[in-house]
């Protein structure tokens, strides 16, 4: 079985924190961690050194004939975002696509994916600043500005560079399961963002400092026993904390309620169990602390827009399934 090829588009003036995001993730050896040894290629469309926008230039190994062999073509930016596409990266980026290839557009490269003419009438995002003038060059889009990633099936656009480290983490869960997500997020120092189906939400991580040693060790506790029931005042009182002042430095530190960030981590143990264990939907829902099925069931599609059951069928590692493992 060949490594899987991944293409990355590199050009003249990139910055080379956007390239660095698709090689951190995908251009080491990973096979530690459970991940397949990639076939990692940079490839340009100019010949000789590529300068960036820091004043570094750099060689690239690779022309544009690497998307013709690709299981997976990544554009981790774009310049020029009016200016027509350059016809030989238009047809390379088209002849990949035709064949069933992965198209991902990290931050300001969703222009260059709607510059081939690949969304139209499709749902789409990029940087936050940068929707409107989207929007306006590609009016058949739909663009959603409040999301991290939107994967549209064989094609995968994000927001801002950040939100491109959480792209290609959800790209390496869908395909390699959420242990090996997992374990590369711990390894690059990342919070692991989770997503399924079409939906995406964010684990949101937790800011450490000198005083809130009894704080984290509450939710940690929480974290640690998801199967049993945890109220705001309880989870207050382990912290040392008025329900007032938790629920404030609760917001103030994730981004989110307390009610609202148990459910995603109890969603996110479920998507575990639901990928590793045949345990039962209803052993499932008690151990990830829903209580029954239908409580797992009504979780999954308010945040996954997908059922346990469907959840199961794409990510299990005991079945092979053309959605997720199709790059294997």
């Amino acid at each position: 079985m060949k490594n899987p090829i991944i293409a990355v588009v590199a050009f003249d003036g990139i910055s080379p924190f956007h390239l660095s995001v698709p090689c951190l993730v995908f251009g080491a050896d990973r096979t530690k961690l459970g991940l397949p040894r990639f076939d990692f290629r940079v490839c340009a469309m100019e010949e000789g050194p590529i300068h960036t926008d820091a004043g570094l230039s750099i060689v690239v190994p690779h022309d544009l004939s690497a998307l013709d062999e690709a299981d997976i073509v990544i554009i981790p930016s774009w310049k020029d975002l009016e200016a027509p596409l350059p016809a030989p990266f238009k047809e390379a980026l088209l002849r990949a696509h035709r064949r069933g290839v992965l198209i991902v557009g990290l931050c300001l490269g969703t222009f260059a994916i709607a510059g081939a003419g690949l969304l139209a009438g499709r749902e789409a995002t990029t940087h936050w600043a940068y929707t409107g003038q989207l929007q306006k060059l590609h009016p058949d889009i739909t663009i959603d500005a409040d999301v991290l990633y939107v994967d549209d099936g064989d094609i995968i656009t994000s927001a801002g560079v950040a939100a491109g480290l959480d792209c290609c983490l959800h790209i390496v869960r869908a395909r390699y399961g959420a242990e090996a997500a997992l374990r590369l997020a711990r390894h690059v120092v990342l919070s692991p963002h989770r997503q399924g189906g079409q939906a995406q939400y964010i684990e949101r991580p937790l800011a450490p400092t000198p005083k809130a040693d009894r704080f984290a060790k509450a939710l940690d506790e929480v974290r640690a026993s998801l199967g049993e029931a945890h109220s705001l005042d309880s989870v207050a009182e382990a912290a040392g904390l008025t329900r007032r002042t938790f629920t404030r430095r609760f917001q103030k530190t994730t981004g989110t309620s307390f009610g609202d960030w148990l459910a995603d981590q109890r969603v996110a143990l479920a998507q575990r169990l639901l990928e590793q264990t045949d345990n039962s939907m209803d052993m499932v829902a008690f151990e990830a602390g829903f209580g029954s099925a239908t409580s797992l069931r009504q979780h999954f599609a308010a945040r996954l827009k997908t059922s346990p059951k469907q959840y199961r069928r794409e990510f299990s590692r005991n079945t092979q399934t053309p959605g997720g493992l199709s790059l294997l």
